[in-house]
C-alpha cells in the first residue's frame, strides 16, 4: 500500500490538474508536489518521444531495471510499452534468460544494452567491454540517451519501491504472464 494516499483532481489546484490526464497510480502519488511531478516528467518525455534511440533497445533497458530490480509497478508498465514499440513476446522472456545467463534469440547489441542496464543498477559504470559495443552499434547522442535512460529508469524505481506505489489492477495480467524473479 502506498506510503501516501493517491490524490485526485479534485485535490489539485486547477493549474495542476493536467498532472493526472495518465490516470495512474505513480502520478497520483507524485502530485504531493505538483512542480516535482513535472520536473520528473521531463526525463521520461524526452526518452520516449524525443530521443533518437531505437525505442526497442530503450524498452528493453528499462524491461532489464524492472526485472533486477523486482519492481512490479515498472516492469508491468513497460511490458505494455514495449510491447507497443515492437518489443515481442519472445524478447520479453529473452530478459529473464539473458539475466541468468541463459541462451536466448536476442542479438549483440540487445545484450549489451541489457548488460549496461544491470551493470548500471549494480554498480554506477559500465564495463569496458560492454561500452565498447555499444560504441560500436550507437552513435554518441544515442550512447548518452540510452546512459539516461537507464539512469532515470534506475530512480523511478528507487520512487516506486520507496513510496511502495500499488501496481493498478489491469497491468497485473503482465506480471503472470512474464513472471518477475522471487
Amino acid at each position: 500500500m502506498a506510503r501516501l494516499p493517491y490524490l485526485s483532481a479534485d485535490d489539485l489546484a486547477p493549474d495542476d490538474r493536467d498532472l493526472l490526464a495518465r490516470n495512474l497510480n505513480l502520478y497520483h502519488e507524485l502530485v504531493h508536489s505538483p512542480d516535482a511531478a513535472r520536473a520528473f516528467a521531463a526525463p521520461a518525455l524526452y526518452v520516449r518521444h524525443d530521443s533518437p534511440l531505437d525505442p526497442r533497445l530503450r524498452e528493453l533497458a528499462i524491461l532489464q531495471i524492472g526485472y533486477v530490480t523486482k519492481t512490479e509497478y515498472e516492469y508491468a508498465h513497460h511490458i505494455e510499452i514495449a510491447q507497443g514499440v515492437g518489443v515481442t513476446d519472445e524478447d520479453i522472456r529473452a530478459v529473464a534468460l539473458e539475466t541468468a545467463g541463459a541462451t536466448n534469440s536476442l542479438g549483440t547489441i540487445e545484450r549489451a544494452v541489457l548488460s549496461a542496464a544491470r551493470e548500471i543498477v549494480d554498480q554506477p559504470k559500465i564495463s569496458d567491454e560492454t561500452f565498447a559495443i555499444l560504441s560500436n552499434h550507437l552513435d554518441e547522442q544515442c550512447i548518452i540517451d540510452l546512459v539516461l535512460a537507464i539512469s532515470f529508469y534506475c530512480a523511478v524505481v528507487r520512487v516506486l519501491g520507496v513510496l511502495q506505489i500499488d501496481l493498478e489492477e489491469n497491468y497485473k495480467h503482465y506480471l503472470r504472464e512474464f513472471p518477475l524473479p522471487h
